[in-house]
């Protein structure tokens, strides 16, 4: 499969439930898969020895758990590189993210699928709170955190857990810049340690019936990971 199907499979997931996302990433050996509903989450432990831990979520805001189960069936558009559902959301947040993470996945670094980032973050609340085995692999043996899970084409957040030497090196390898530090997602409560990043993958209006996907934004920032990721010296940005 090309990266343009896999994302397509991705987007063929049920929107009001994760189970079927979980199940494939589950199939990767070494899958640590821990927890259920929303207090839910897969980490697969990079081979690499200076790894990076990718994180995306697998639930969207129509997950039947938030009380918006959404019941159109999906029937994509797709015009000029702009992809839409012409029945209602997309899920490409974060569909579009896990889809990276899956195609990225040879790379030697560490994934992490959570579950629940859309009503508060709830996974990876759990997962810092009751897995303290898997909050300190995190923060003690990677270099640094990317999220794949920001809106746009060319935005970097680091909210409040990157420092200035780390925002200028991820300017300097994304080409990327930030527009403020404001909000949240889950590196702001995964981060500890280490720094962390949420990068644009090329969605906009998400949680609306208006969402859609530039698919060569989405392609521009795997280009760029799957550049940046196979670097052999990448350095670790504490965070104070």
């Amino acid at each position: 499969m090309n990266d343009i199907d896999v994302l397509m499979e991705f987007l063929r997931f049920p929107l009001d439930n994760s189970d079927e996302l979980f199940h494939k990433f589950s199939d990767i050996p070494g899958c640590i898969q821990r927890g259920e509903n929303m207090e839910k989450f897969i980490f697969i432990k990079g081979k690499r020895e200076n790894k990076v831990l990718l994180v995306a979520h697998a639930d969207t805001y129509w997950d039947s758990h938030y009380g918006k189960g959404i019941s159109q069936p999906q029937e994509f558009i797709q015009t000029d590189g702009i992809i839409q559902n012409k029945n209602g959301g997309l899920g490409a947040d974060d569909r579009a993210g896990c889809a990276m993470l899956w195609l990225l996945r040879h790379l030697g670094h560490s994934l992490l699928i959570t579950n629940g980032e859309e009503h508060g973050r709830i996974g990876s609340k759990w997962l810092m709170q009751n897995n303290q085995d898997i909050a300190d692999e995190i923060n003690q043996h990677h270099q640094f955190l990317i999220q794949l899970d920001r809106r746009n084409k060319t935005d970097f957040k680091c909210y409040t857990v990157g420092t200035d030497e780390f925002r200028e090196y991820v300017s300097e390898m994304t080409g990327y810049t930030e527009p403020n530090y404001s909000s949240y997602t889950d590196i702001v409560t995964l981060c500890r340690d280490v720094c962390g990043v949420n990068l644009s993958i090329g969605y906009h209006n998400e949680h609306t019936a208006n969402e859609f996907l530039d698919m060569s934004a989405w392609q521009n920032t795997l280009r760029i990971c799957r550049k940046w990721l196979s670097k052999d010296d990448l350095p670790r940005f504490a965070l104070p």
